[in-house]
């Protein structure tokens, strides 16, 4: 891997012979766990300006049509998480001649802030071929780390490294976008009489082929393209983040009672062994990828797929030795007559990826030249923990990258899709639908993570013995089976928000993970707790879950940082104002300066009297506000009603929908800031 300075260049051909398909990741780490920043990229022509306003993609133009440039969101990451975007260099006009990275925080945040801020890059295989530190970026709003451009008939990457103290909106006029401002923004809100949403369009079309009831849950479509309706010219685009909102509620049923159920285009009825359930949900899933293009362009573009027609296939038959082999599916796509090829091993109902089967199709694919291996189970993947291990002969020239999701990011992005961001038309919407509806059935066996291994249950009852000691590797295991737990608790509600939620790691850049997951352990030995923060959009803080092996109690979290103008009692009784429908058990504790202990009560007691949350001592600083609900936990290992994994769902669902939602601001934000 390269290491670039700022100003130094590279060609990409020289780098990787994969070099038609690139990831780049932006990457940065707080110390707080709280900063944050978004990704911006910008299409040039020769004279250093975008074609059109289009050529802007950022959070709300985040994919190109033709798919030369698609922002992937966040990823998990060994340092926190990272932005991903997938370049496909073979479908980039040719009158763009550079491809401009950028990244911008916003209100007054600068970079200065945060730690670590950095870029690599990696080419469709997903090997890592440079990587660019920014050292000093203290008073930056906005960064220019790098870009790609055209030179002798071959692509190039630029280490730039260059600063804005105006934000996304300064950097984006630089090369020629026009930019709406706050009143302009205002007053077409005001005219319009609607927030802005991500998308809108007329009813859906009455010749489609779907029941009306199927569709009432699902946000209304964008206007079919065939639709002959004038539209009104595309604004500038704004800065601000699109609201977003959750379904509307289905319509009343037409049953004449419970036992009458919906007809479903994947039944699961029908279900009887795992091998059924690997079989239909392998089938169901590539399927709906291959109708509903944005479904499936979303699930391979991080695996280096490009953007192309899109066909998948099961049970296909490839020739392996004296036993051919049968991989669970193929997908193939096409793109400028090229063709990208990855076969897909499935597992469901919490059974485990065979390391002998995923080694024959890596084998099998470099024969062939395909181009990835495609693992999918209800176990989610960590960072420096693959979850099967495999020989790679680097005697061959091709190489084969071997991908893993989980069937819980399968159900994210399908959300993220009907309930928050919409798709092309009313039919894939509801395919969609029924795609969730399934991995969501009990009979499917998609459930994601639901297991937290043989080691749970000695691990407990070591804590509760106090015979646990340190270096013991169950300790270790219970620490990866509750890292993965919490990997699934964002997705799951990030895709009920339709908000990013990411697990924080509060370490030190370049530690290895599994010297973190060590340290944890090691923790977990001495005072029996598994503690996890997520950060989520939007929220006022971070949200801190702490489960408590000895006392078998759950306790989620969040502090609130006190104003910095006004009085104290005005603070209290503000803050009691907003919790009105809060639950009364809902513990408010006062941190006082340097983070010591105050004055701490339940809300049912502090309502009455919000004085005392205050300080007898006038002269005390008040720092912030803790507010924390108690739990007890599931014992058992599994996913059941009883099960350690549900209860710490539950909680975290809990809180968030009863408590931290009310601490949303509500006053809308400026033009640079992440609205809704």
């Amino acid at each position: 891997m390269r290491e670039m300075v700022m100003g130094s260049n590279v060609s990409l051909a020289a780098l990787s012979e994969h070099a038609d398909s690139m990831i780049v990741r932006l990457g940065w780490e707080s110390p707080t766990g709280e900063g944050d920043a978004d990704v911006s990229v910008l299409l040039l022509d020769e004279n250093g300006k975008v074609r059109s306003d289009t050529d802007f993609y950022f959070y709300n133009n985040p994919v190109a049509a033709d798919g030369s440039v698609q922002l992937l969101g966040k990823a998990p990451a060994a340092d926190g998480s990272e932005d991903r975007i997938s370049f496909d260099l073979t479908a980039v006009p040719p009158e763009v001649v550079r491809m401009v990275v950028a990244a911008s925080r916003y209100e007054d945040a600068r970079f200065g802030e945060l730690e670590g801020v950095r870029l690599s890059l990696a080419d469709g295989t997903g090997e890592e071929l440079l990587r660019f530190t920014i050292d000093e970026a203290d008073s930056m709003s906005a960064i220019i780390f790098g870009e790609l451009y055209r030179r002798g008939g071959e692509w190039k990457f630029r280490a730039v490294g260059q600063g804005y103290d105006t934000g996304l909106a300064g950097l984006a006029t630089d090369f020629g976008v026009d930019i709406e401002d706050d009143a302009a923004a205002a007053e077409s809100q005001d005219n319009a009489g609607i927030d802005a949403q991500p998308n809108t369009a007329a009813p859906a079309p009455t010749d489609l082929p779907t029941p009306q009831a199927a569709l009432a849950a699902v946000p209304a479509p964008r206007r079919p393209d065939d639709e002959t309706e004038p539209r009104k010219p595309a604004g500038r685009p704004r800065t601000a983040k699109k609201r977003v909102t959750l379904p509307k509620a289905a319509k009343k049923t037409l049953a004449e009672n419970e036992s009458w159920r919906e007809a479903r285009l994947f039944p699961v009825s029908a279900l009887k062994s795992d091998r059924d359930r690997e079989t239909r949900a392998t089938s169901v899933l590539l399927s709906v990828m291959a109708q509903v293009p944005e479904f499936g362009r979303r699930l391979t573009a991080a695996f280096g797929s490009p953007a192309g027609r899109m066909e998948t296939f099961t049970e296909v038959t490839l020739p392996h030795g004296d036993s051919p082999r049968r991989p669970d599916g193929v997908i193939r796509v096409e793109r400028a007559g090229k063709l990208w090829t990855a076969l897909v091993e499935t597992k469901t109902n919490g059974n485990a990826l065979k390391a002998e089967q995923v080694q024959a199709y890596m084998d099998i694919a470099a024969r062939r030249g395909y181009e990835a291996v495609i693992t999918l189970s209800n176990d989610v993947a960590l960072e420096g923990s693959p979850l099967v291990e495999v020989k790679i002969d680097g005697r061959r020239k091709h190489k084969v990258a071997l991908w893993h999701l989980s069937w819980a990011e399968v159900a994210y992005q399908a959300q993220v899709l009907i309930r928050h961001e919409g798709v092309g038309n009313a039919a894939h919407a509801w395919l969609l639908q029924e795609l969730l509806h399934y991995l969501q059935h009990e009979n499917s066996g998609c459930h994601g993570f639901q297991n937290m291994g043989p080691a749970w249950v000695p691990v407990r009852n070591g804590i509760d013995d106090e015979t646990l000691c340190q270096g013991d590797p169950r300790a270790l295991e219970v620490v990866e089976s509750w890292e993965r737990l919490i990997r699934q608790v964002c997705l799951r509600l990030g895709g009920e928000l339709g908000q990013k939620v990411l697990p924080v790691q509060r370490a030190k850049r370049g530690i290895d993970p599994k010297v973190r997951r060590d340290r944890l352990a090691d923790q977990l030995c001495l005072d029996g707790r598994l503690q996890a923060e997520l950060r989520i959009e939007g929220a006022p803080g971070v949200l801190a879950i702490s489960a408590d092996l000895r006392t078998g109690r759950l306790r989620t979290s969040i502090e609130i940082p006190a104003p910095e103008q006004g009085y104290p009692l005005s603070w209290a009784k503000r803050l009691v104002r907003r919790l009105a429908d809060a639950p009364a058990d809902l513990h408010i504790e006062t941190l006082l300066e340097g983070q010591t202990a105050g004055p701490r009560g339940t809300l049912e007691r502090l309502r009455p009297e919000p004085a005392d949350m205050l300080p007898k001592s006038n002269t005390t600083q008040i720092q912030a506000f803790r507010l924390s609900l108690l739990k007890n936990m599931g014992s058992t290992r599994g996913n059941a009603e009883s099960g350690f994994i549900r209860s710490v769902d539950d909680a975290i669902h809990r809180f968030y929908t009863t408590v931290a939602i009310h601490l949303v601001p509500t006053t809308p934000h400026r033009s640079l800031s992440k609205s809704g």
